[in-house]
């Protein structure tokens, strides 16, 4: 099986229910701590072309720093370059978890989803 790599924040419930989810499915892990290790500016785009999102879907728009620095208003006109950027610089404005392969991508965690991308 697929060795998975998945950028996580350990303290967020919807991560420790992702990782679990796919323990149990009995994948082998790497686990990245988004916000102490968040994905490069070429890891992002390379998980964003092979994901087939939008890149604002990329963005944690419930947490504090994506509210704080007013990217609801600012992200629509912002350039693609500059989004990366942004979200290489700060973790936490990262939707989380990210789970790839190197082929396939998912952002977030809905079981449904996983089951058609990851299950075993």
């Amino acid at each position: 099986m697929a060795r998975l790599k998945v950028y996580q924040y350990p303290k967020c419930g919807t991560c420790r229910n992702a990782v679990k989810w796919l323990q149990n499915e009995g994948h082998e892990l790497e686990l990245q701590h988004i916000k102490e290790n968040p994905p490069t500016i070429g890891e992002l785009r390379e998980l964003h072309r092979n994901s087939g999102l939008e890149l604002k879907k990329f963005f944690n728009t419930s947490g504090e720093v994506y509210k704080e620095l007013g990217l609801k208003d600012k992200l629509p006109g912002m350039p693609e370059e500059d989004q990366l950027k942004l979200l290489s610089s700060n973790g936490m404005l990262i939707k989380r978890p990210i789970v790839t392969d190197g082929k396939r991508v998912t952002v977030g965690f809905k079981e449904e989803t996983y089951s058609e991308a990851w299950k075993a």
